[in-house]
Formats: structure tokens, C-alpha cells, sequence
């Protein structure tokens, strides 16, 4: 039998979002706060989250305090003030009794979500989903008053869905997923992954546009040996990418389905399977990167300001 699916809502002409972003985790958050700090003109940005994230000899609560820092080093880069918008999100994964981890950021999602607005809140999640998933059980109201985007795990065809900030906390992504929130999900393989960049091109495209162009690239650069041939994703450009042109990341309509102990996509027993949902089967990269090299240009040159939307 046939089911109708619905999709998420169509964004208005000027979107408003938070961002929750593991920002030291690698190299291409910074990418993505930038270019929404960049898109004032499409992109109303609220609040940035920062999200915990771990790996060997780094604890969840130092992964989210540096998330935090590199935050602020971004926006002192682009001199823009925090205006206390920047939020440190859990400073740990959600356990097994589902309990909720209290956090000024997921407090603050679910505040700015409540707001009279027109239409709902867009959440851009571009790590682990803690402080998403967080603010789902405390106030679960929220599901039919904002929209995720989050990109993290694998297509629903992938034989599994692991990827670090799935496999992060498995937990929250199935409360995420099984939450009936309008979703619309971008996995890595196969749709973030066309992203790559190399260090020639961003020291052509970036690298001269100020602090903020320099910064950037040199991470790039540094995250990895060089070789002849050696490119990179930025991953996370993909979310960002989607709201400032929905027509860079085509996607399709799917039976949502919830994630099983040993992280496959399983069908959803009940009504949440047919909660808006759409998987991103492609990123379009070229106007992604054109996008974003053209506003850092533009920044440089005085034309375009950074900052939160009003």
C-alpha cells in the first residue's frame, strides 16, 4: 500500500535558524558558520550551538568547551560580536534511560522555538545530535514548531548508517528520527561527499580574502599530508548550501525510518514513519563553492557584511 509522504515545509525567503555545529571536532564547521554568518541576505542565523563530540584522549565535555572556543575564534575573524548568541551545548551523550541532558543550548532551541514566528524554526545540526534530541524529550512540543536539517549518517540504501556523528550518540538519532520533527536528512556518502575541495583551490579562492580567508585555508591545510591529487570535503557546506538554495542538494521524498541497536535504518512501526521526511541523494558542488568563495570576496572587499540575522 501506497502512502502519501510529506516533505518539510518550503523555506520562506529569509530562513530562521540555529546552528548546532561540533565546530573543533575537524575542519569543516568553520566552513559552514562562516558561510551562514556570510548569507545575511537569505539566512536569518539566531543562535550558534556548540556540540560536544569525542575521540581518543578527549572527553565530551573538553570536545564541547573547545567547540565553543573555536566558535569565537571564527567570529572574532570576521568581527562580528557574539552578542550572547553563542551557546555551549551537553557535555555528554544521551544514556540509555533516554533522560534528557540539560544545556543552555537546547534550552535556548526550545525557547526560540516556542517564539510566535510565522513559520518554524529551522535547525541545522551539523554534529552529533545531543542537544537537538535533548530538547525533543524535555519539551516534545517543539517537534511540530521547527524543521531539521541534519547531516550525519548514511542513505537508507547504505548497507549501514554508521558515521561519526551518528555512531557519536546513536541515542539521540533515533529520538531525532523518531520524533515526527519535519526532517530533512543529508547523509555523507554519496551526497555530502561530492564537497571535495583542494588546498590549491582554496589558496586561489580563499586564502587571500583577509583573517577570516586565511584561517580557513590554512586548516584546510593543515588537517592532512599533501600530495599531488589529494582533495577533501567539507561536508558540512552541505547544509548550509541546501538553505541559502534548496536546488543544490536534490532530494527525495522517503518513508522515514527509525535506526536499530546496531545502527541500520529499520522501518518505523508506527505514525512517525510518515512525519516530513526527505533524504538528500546528491550536493551539487560547484555553486556551493561558488557560493561561498564569492561572499568571502565580497566580505573582503567591503560589500557584504557577516553577522546573526535580526
Amino acid at each position: 500500500m501506497h502512502h502519501h509522504i510529506l516533505t518539510p515545509p518550503p523555506a520562506p525567503e529569509r530562513i530562521p535558524m540555529v546552528l548546532d555545529t561540533d565546530t573543533a571536532n575537524e575542519i569543516d564547521d568553520q566552513f559552514a558558520v562562516v558561510h551562514a554568518l556570510l548569507s545575511q541576505d537569505r539566512l536569518a542565523l539566531e543562535a550558534i550551538y556548540a556540540t560536544l563530540f569525542t575521540r581518543a584522549g578527549l572527553d565530551p565535555a573538553d570536545g564541547v568547551a573547545e567547540s565553543e572556543a573555536e566558535i569565537h575564534r571564527l567570529l572574532d575573524r570576521v568581527g562580528v560580536d557574539d552578542a550572547g548568541r553563542v551557546l555551549r551545548g551537553a557535555d555528554r551523550f544521551l544514556s540509555d534511560d533516554a533522560q534528557a541532558v540539560s544545556n543552555a543550548a537546547s534550552s535556548d532551541l526550545i525557547e526560540r522555538a516556542l517564539e510566535a514566528r510565522q513559520g518554524p524554526l529551522w535547525v541545522v545540526a551539523i554534529g552529533a545530535l545531543t542537544n537537538v534530541a535533548s530538547a525533543l524529550i524535555e519539551a516534545p512540543e517543539i517537534a511540530r514548531r521547527i524543521c531539521i536539517v541534519w547531516l550525519g549518517g548514511q542513505a537508507q540504501h547504505a548497507s549501514d548508517a554508521r558515521e561519526f556523528n551518528l555512531y557519536q550518540d546513536p541515542l539521540a538519532a533515533r529520538i531525532v528520527f523518531d520524533s515526527g520533527a519535519p526532517l530533512v536528512h543529508i547523509p555523507c556518502y554519496g551526497a555530502a561527499s561530492h564537497l571535495l575541495a583542494t588546498t590549491a583551490e582554496l589558496d586561489a579562492y580563499v586564502r587571500p580574502h583577509g583573517e577570516i580567508g586565511a584561517y580557513l585555508a590554512g586548516i584546510f591545510r593543515d588537517h592532512d599530508d599533501q600530495f599531488a591529487g589529494r582533495s577533501k570535503e567539507i561536508w558540512d557546506l552541505s547544509a548550509t548550501g541546501f538553505l541559502v538554495d534548496e536546488s543544490w542538494v536534490p532530494r527525495r521524498s522517503l518513508i522515514r525510518p527509525t535506526l536499530s541497536n546496531d545502527m541500520q535504518w529499520t522501518p518505523q512501526p508506527d505514525d512517525a514513519a510518515h512525519a516530513p521526511f526527505v533524504e538528500a541523494h546528491y550536493v551539487r558542488r560547484d555553486p556551493i563553492f561558488h557560493d561561498l568563495f564569492t561572499k568571502l570576496a565580497e566580505f573582503h572587499e567591503g560589500k557584504r557584511s557577516a553577522g546573526f540575522g535580526v
